[in-house]
């Protein structure tokens, strides 16, 4: 709609999370790099958590370009579900047939379908997004399938990414033993205000034209106020932003165009200040609720 007057070939700030929009802050790039570390260790379990709009799953679509040499993928991104509904879905996901099947048969299937992967030489992958809505019989179930393996390795490698709420779940006393076999454990955090310069820049020049458009310190200041600096909310107002910028003509997006886009999404007024964070643990505090098992995994929280 506004793409002609700013000359951009496409929309800088749609919601779809496409790896070729993504922008590496400080914290994606740490949580990158232990995650392609994870896979191409073969770890058990990888962990990645973060705030709503953090940008989790366009990380793991960035990941996944990467065309890991034998990696065979199963993505689940439907957690509101039973454990044969789970299973189900792996199962379907990988291409084994499903239909008319019960836990029994879809688990032999499954652990057939391991054997004989690994046995050519792959890699079978589950990645299970919005873990945060698996309960804790769920997760203890999700753990069983790890139990799945030869004489020699693992059979199948799990991803869990969710919200912080996944955390809180595994914190719990009968997770114990899934904790401790989390090798990789990653939390993303929200930009910092220094990167969101770059981060509109970024996000531009993808778009085509790096330079379509100035903001003010002024108006980045309001912008990070009230995003608190999570890519999806910088998205949903920046996106706004332009469109009610545009008939206005050439000049800087105004703070008053920033602040009128963020009154019709409904986001908080900030008069000036940032708005208290409605993050679940405070910058600074350990990533596992204080409950749980310290030990598990290569705790990584990145800022």
């Amino acid at each position: 709609m506004y793409e002609s007057f700013f000359k951009l070939s496409k929309k800088p700030f749609e919601l779809v999370p496409d790896p070729e929009f993504i922008y590496l802050s400080g914290s994606h790039k740490k949580a990158l790099t232990y995650l392609d570390y994870g896979i191409r260790e073969r770890a058990g379990f990888i962990l990645l958590t973060g705030e709503v709009g953090s940008g989790k799953t366009t990380l793991i679509r960035n990941l996944l370009k990467k065309k890991y040499e034998r990696v065979v993928l199963a993505k689940v991104f439907n957690t509101r579900v039973n454990f044969e509904q789970l299973l189900s879905m792996i199962n379907d996901d990988f291409g084994l047939p499903v239909s008319g099947k019960g836990k029994v048969a879809l688990l032999h299937d499954l652990n057939e379908f391991l054997v004989q992967q690994f046995a050519a030489g792959n890699q079978p992958i589950l990645i299970i997004d919005e873990a945060q809505n698996l309960d804790v019989d769920l997760l203890e179930e999700v753990r069983m399938l790890s139990n799945l393996e030869s004489s020699q390795s693992k059979l199948l490698q799990i991803v869990l990414v969710g919200q912080p709420e996944l955390r809180q779940t595994l914190a719990t006393p009968g997770l114990l033993q899934l904790r401790q076999r989390i090798s990789i454990n990653c939390h993303l955090t929200a930009l910092k205000r220094e990167e969101l310069p770059q981060y509109i820049e970024h996000r531009m020049r993808v778009a085509g034209n790096a330079c379509a458009l100035e903001f003010t310190e002024e108006t980045l200041d309001l912008l990070y106020c009230y995003s608190r600096g999570i890519p999806r909310l910088i998205n949903t107002i920046a996106d706004l932003a332009l469109l009610t910028g545009a008939p206005r003509g050439p000049g800087p997006i105004s703070a008053n165009v920033v602040r009128q886009a963020a009154r019709l999404l409904g986001h908080p007024v900030a008069h000036g200040q940032q708005p208290a964070s409605r993050r679940t643990r405070p910058v600074g505090r350990p990533v596992w609720p204080r409950s749980a098992d310290r030990g598990a995994g290569r705790r990584c929280t990145f800022r």
